[in-house]
């Protein structure tokens, strides 16, 4: 079993170590050209790492919270879809949104995987440490249910307003009730479920996604 308490830093983008330990202890474990007065679309860097710090500042709001928003991550084991609750988190959708659209989860790998607990991505380095550039404001309304996508965050200690990270990610592979005040969910695994269960470290995200009905 991994000892990721001994290894953790408080600069860490992840779920809480006490809230882990809980957990355990209880199951026993290339764009188009752009039109005219139309700012370019930034180009992605190839390498994941370069993409670290890239922005500096939340996207604009261009998602439309009345419509429903699904979000399919695809890797080599199989496509993870996933419903958006952009009612109860319009700004971490927004996010997300923005952020699949512009290639930036392209290639990058989960980082983190607790068997009973959560699988976690969106790190551009790879670390646990790693973002956009940028946090969003906690949005902690949904529940973590079986299948709850939902954001990192840093402790309170050095985040006392718990904002998320701005690109990592985890889905929840078991109910974990003891997560539903502390941390912003925003959607929930409707396909693929299987997938998420088979995730393993290193797995890459191929693309991720997005459908706006």
């Amino acid at each position: 079993m991994l000892k990721k308490e001994k290894r953790t830093s408080k600069n860490r983008w992840w779920i809480s170590g006490i809230a882990a330990a809980l957990l355990l202890s209880a199951v026993a474990i290339s764009c188009a050209p752009s039109k005219p007065a139309t700012p370019a679309k930034p180009a992605m860097p190839t390498d994941p790492a370069d993409r670290a710090d890239m922005y500096s500042e939340p996207p604009e709001m261009q998602i439309d919270t009345n419509k429903s928003y699904i979000a399919t991550i695809s890797t080599a084991k199989g496509d993870i879809v996933v419903q958006l609750d952009a009612s109860a988190a319009p700004l971490t959708v927004n996010n997300f949104v923005f952020l699949a659209r512009q290639g930036f989860y392209d290639k990058l790998t989960f980082h983190r995987v607790e068997p009973g607990f959560v699988i976690q991505g969106g790190d551009p380095t790879g670390t646990g440490a790693g973002g956009p550039g940028y946090t969003v404001p906690a949005e902690i309304k949904l529940p973590h249910v079986e299948g709850a996508i939902a954001m990192a965050r840093k402790g309170d200690q050095v985040n006392p307003t718990r904002a998320s990270s701005g690109s990592q990610f985890y889905i929840t592979l078991a109910p974990t009730p003891f997560l539903d005040e502390g941390y912003t969910a925003f959607g929930h695994v409707i396909e693929g479920m299987d997938v998420v269960q088979s995730i393993a470290i290193g797995d890459v995200i191929e693309k991720i996604s997005i459908t706006e009905e």
